[in-house]
């Protein structure tokens, strides 16, 4: 299967100082991709250069004569920037040129520019935005929705539950993966109500709901997909990385204090590797817009070269899943179920 991925060149704190060479890593990794590097092309041409690289065909140029800044507001974004790396990217995957594109670009405008040009699955309320975190049973969890519906209904959250699932499902080769929507407690009675409303459509549903869950069972692994609507998981995600980075910081003091404490760093310096890499953020890098009619992946806007690749790897692998088709396929079953029941 021959795949190729739109990218953003010019979105992100760094653009295509990180994009270029994380492109260029897919495609020496790789044989059966097709990068198409969105942006000014003088630009890009000239970052090419500077790794003694240039174009051919497999890395190509889609020039775009302007960039979405990361604080453009979304309406501002998709009314007067209609030719921007990002619009553009999104509309090769509209015509099928390309088959998914990876941006670590400004989020709200993403999600508004993509929304529009590729529109939502028939059935889908509104696209969410799904990423994998590590747990300790050694599977990712996949959590939803982390900040592009602030406020839902129980239907929206059910529509979650279902894309959530479809895509543990097609990435983790799980079959019938649990789901748990993110409560203030366990007991049924806990709640507001949108969340008590949605426990009982998904109870009904196919799916193979475990039910309510608490902040910590998310790292636990009590479940597979974790549900809860954008207020709520994007706070959540940002006090994760809030606490990991201060036990970062801790530990660096404590190592440094004393020569005993920085010989015990020293000694315990395979362990401390070891440990950084199975919780490096950067192999977790890539959020999927899932709901809409294309892959359309978010790269965190700060990352490096090493985070943008694994964004580029997770559209690989979520379009030759056709996660897209896979959830539309799911939710016209559960439509026809409730009309029969």
């Amino acid at each position: 299967m021959n795949i190729t991925i739109a990218l953003d060149a010019m979105g992100g704190d760094q653009g295509p100082s990180v994009v270029v060479p994380a492109a260029l890593e897919i495609i020496r990794d790789t044989q059966n991709v097709t990068l198409i590097l969105v942006g000014d092309q003088e630009v890009i041409i000239d970052c090419l250069r500077q790794h003694d690289s240039d174009v051919g065909e497999r890395l190509k140029i889609q020039h775009a004569s302007q960039v979405v800044e990361m604080d453009d507001g979304p309406a501002l974004a998709l009314r007067n920037k209609k030719d921007s790396s990002m619009r553009v990217a999104l509309n090769l995957v509209k015509q099928g040129s390309a088959m998914a594109c990876v941006s670590a670009g400004n989020t709200g405008a993403l999600m508004a520019i993509s929304r529009f040009v590729l529109k939502t699955i028939p059935g889908i309320d509104r696209p969410a935005i799904i990423k994998t975190l590590p747990s300790m049973t050694g599977r990712n969890a996949f959590m939803l929705d982390l900040g592009a519906n602030v406020d839902s209904t129980a239907e929206q959250l059910f529509q979650f539950a279902l894309m959530g699932s479809v895509l543990a499902s097609a990435i983790e080769n799980k079959t019938n993966p649990t789901v748990g929507l993110l409560n203030i407690g366990e007991e049924d009675i806990k709640g507001n109500e949108q969340v008590k409303q949605a426990a009982g459509l998904l109870s009904k549903s196919d799916l193979n709901y475990y039910g309510f869950v608490e902040g910590d069972d998310v790292f636990k692994g009590t479940v597979d997909v974790v549900v809860c609507d954008g207020f709520v998981g994007n706070v959540a995600l940002k006090t994760t990385e809030g606490v990991a980075r201060m036990i970062s910081h801790y530990l660096k003091e404590e190592f440094k204090r004393t020569w005993w404490t920085k010989l015990s760093a020293l000694i315990s310096l395979p362990v401390l590797n070891r440990l950084k890499t199975r919780i490096d953020p950067r192999s977790y890098n890539g959020a999927t817009f899932v709901g809409l009619r294309g892959t359309v992946i978010k790269s965190h806007g700060g990352t490096d070269v090493v985070g943008f690749v694994y964004a580029i790897r997770e559209a690989i692998l979520e379009v030759e899943k056709d996660v897209p088709a896979q959830i539309s396929e799911q939710l016209n079953h559960l439509l026809q179920e409730r009309q029969a029941g």
